[in-house]
């Protein structure tokens, strides 16, 4: 009786599968070379540059948060009230900056 020879090395179809340190090879598609990796500075100053409304709302509700927290510590309720109403007027512009933003990165033509 026979015995089944076993194959001489790993089955090439499991190999693959499980090495995780290249990415899967997919018939027919060639991935884009990648640029150097991006730094958080880097990502900031582009983002600020194609959307420049979202940090000015970002600045402007951390602006009337503070001075109407100010206003509110020094018995200033009226002008806690107020900033704090300017504070809810520069959120919806962050929002609306960010919903504008997008909406005009979906509507661009890919490159």
């Amino acid at each position: 009786m026979a015995a089944a020879s076993a194959p001489a090395g790993p089955d090439p179809t499991q190999t693959a599968a499980s090495d995780f340190s290249r990415p899967p090879v997919i018939e027919g598609f060639t991935p884009l070379p990648r640029s150097k990796e991006e730094g958080f500075n880097d990502k900031l100053i582009r983002k600020t540059k194609e959307n420049p409304f979202v940090p000015i709302g970002c600045f402007g509700t951390a602006c009337a948060l503070t001075y109407g927290l100010i206003a509110f510590r020094r018995g200033k309720t009226q002008q806690s009230q107020m900033m704090m109403r300017a504070r809810i007027f520069a959120q919806g512009f962050t929002v609306f900056a960010l919903l504008f933003g997008v909406a005009s990165t979906a509507l661009k033509p890919k490159q």
